[in-house]
């Protein structure tokens, strides 16, 4: 089927990004950029790696809310369930495993927010949803490892949570280009803007001269509170 087809059968309407938006790196981890990681996602992971410090640096500077997730599960997989019995490749993300690690730049600091999480979707058993909205968000740029996995599943959830999902392409990476491919086009159909990382910087550097100030992560614009809620932190990084 082509895009037209797509279009006919009444898929792929825009979606239009609001003022306040968010920004959520999924698992920047070793696990997916070490080649001796059986969750490696080759070639693609450097430049995936990059894309999302090119865009952290575009969001800091903007002054909007950063999320990253990890992921943490206990060495007999008993806190990720079937999705562990279904992914073994999980133990990468045990208890002190260096794969777990955030890659080099990818790591909250002072100011972001973590979440760590034991199934794809960043919403799953956690408070995300309701910290968006408390923090008055209404738009998610979204990055990570790996696409078709915590990527997709975050994504979706952001959609079904009442955000406008922005997915960065050059943002987010999986282990085979095909796969890359079908899933990007299957969330820009049915979920998501897909935004390259031009786009996603323009739209960054542009709420700055809109609203005359930053948005600090925790509070409105100016007001610069800060907080955390359920169970995100802070980062001490």
């Amino acid at each position: 089927m082509s895009v037209d087809d797509y279009a006919g059968a009444g898929f792929g309407a825009g979606l239009t990004p609001g003022s306040r938006p968010a920004l959520l790196l999924v698992d920047p981890a070793v696990a997916y950029t070490d080649p001796a990681s059986h969750l490696y996602v080759g070639p693609a992971a450097e430049a995936a790696a990059q894309g999302m410090r090119s865009l952290l640096a575009a969001a800091r500077a903007a002054g909007i809310p950063v999320v990253v997730t990890r992921v943490e599960i206990a060495a007999d997989g008993s806190d990720a369930g079937v999705f562990f019995r279904k992914v073994p490749g999980l133990r990468a993300f045990g208890p002190g495993s260096p794969l777990a690690r955030y890659v080099h730049g990818l790591a909250p600091g002072e100011g972001d927010v973590e979440i760590v999480k034991q199934y794809p979707s960043a919403y799953f058993g956690t408070g995300l949803a309701q910290v968006l909205r408390d923090r008055g968000v209404d738009t998610l740029l979204i990055g990570g490892f790996s696409t078709s996995g915590c990527v997709r599943a975050s994504t979706l959830d952001t959609l079904q949570h009442g955000f406008v999902p922005l997915v960065v392409t050059g943002a987010c990476g999986d282990r085979d280009e095909a796969v890359q491919a079908a899933n990007l086009f299957d969330m820009g159909q049915k979920m998501a803007e897909l935004w390259d990382l031009a786009t996603a910087r323009d739209y960054l550097g542009g709420l700055s001269l809109r609203s005359g100030g930053r948005i600090l992560p925790g509070g409105a614009p100016g007001s610069g509170t800060s907080g955390t809620s359920g169970t995100w932190v802070r980062a001490t990084t």
